[in-house]
């Protein structure tokens, strides 16, 4: 029963780019606030991007403000990663994320009720 879908993952070398995407199926998200956490080996997730239900209001990790852009398609029911810049600290595995109880933009893990399977984002030096 997948209702959330990342693809777009990959190997790629450090400076160069990839774009991820949150598909959402057998259910609307758009009115939802949207997130992208990740995951490396032996690490704790962390918070990546989040997004309002409109679009209109961002928020980044430090780590990634300047090189990540979150957006979405409500249209599609879709929300996007642009990362850019990619370091080999980057090396995750990448979640997206909806929270069916909040539109505006959310950091903290707990808010987010549904969750996809992870994309695996590996970056080379």
């Amino acid at each position: 029963q997948v209702q959330l879908v990342e693809s777009g993952g990959g190997l790629v070398q450090a400076g160069g780019s990839l774009r991820l995407s949150c598909d959402a199926s057998r259910r609307s998200f758009s009115e939802y606030a949207r997130v992208w956490f990740r995951q490396a080996p032996g690490k704790e997730r962390e918070f990546v991007a989040s997004i309002s239900w409109s679009g209109a209001r961002t928020y980044y990790a430090d780590s990634t403000k300047g090189r990540f852009t979150i957006s979405r398609d409500n249209a599609k029911d879709t929300v996007y990663l642009q990362m850019n810049s990619l370091k080999p600290e980057d090396t995750a595995v990448y979640y997206c994320a909806a929270a069916s109880r909040f539109r505006d933009v959310l950091i903290q893990t707990a808010v987010y009720d549904y969750w996809g399977q992870g994309t695996q984002v590996t970056v080379s030096s």
